[in-house]
């Protein structure tokens, strides 16, 4: 029996929408920031491995805002929270 995928519109910085594969959500630890994994259906590579993307967002009614991780502590956290859920 296939998962049914849950599926989340995000809003780009342009306005535009779309729906995307909810993976998972990441919360940092002083419980500020929230962060989307998700994945638009991509694959990359000889084995075809799935392309995963994780943005920090807001959510604004039924649309989930995204915003670019730029920062060099606060990717290296987010990393922190990945590693976390792998060895779970």
């Amino acid at each position: 029996m296939d998962e049914e995928k849950e599926m989340v519109l995000i809003q780009n910085s342009d306005g535009t929408t779309m729906k995307v594969e909810l993976v998972t959500y990441l919360i940092s630890e002083d419980n500020m920031k929230t962060y989307l994994v998700y994945s638009k259906g991509e694959t990359t590579g000889v084995d075809s491995d799935e392309v995963i993307y994780i943005s920090r967002f807001v959510r604004d009614g039924e649309t989930l805002k995204l915003y670019e991780i730029t920062d060099d502590i606060e990717w290296a956290n987010v990393q922190d929270l990945l590693k976390k859920i792998a060895n779970a």
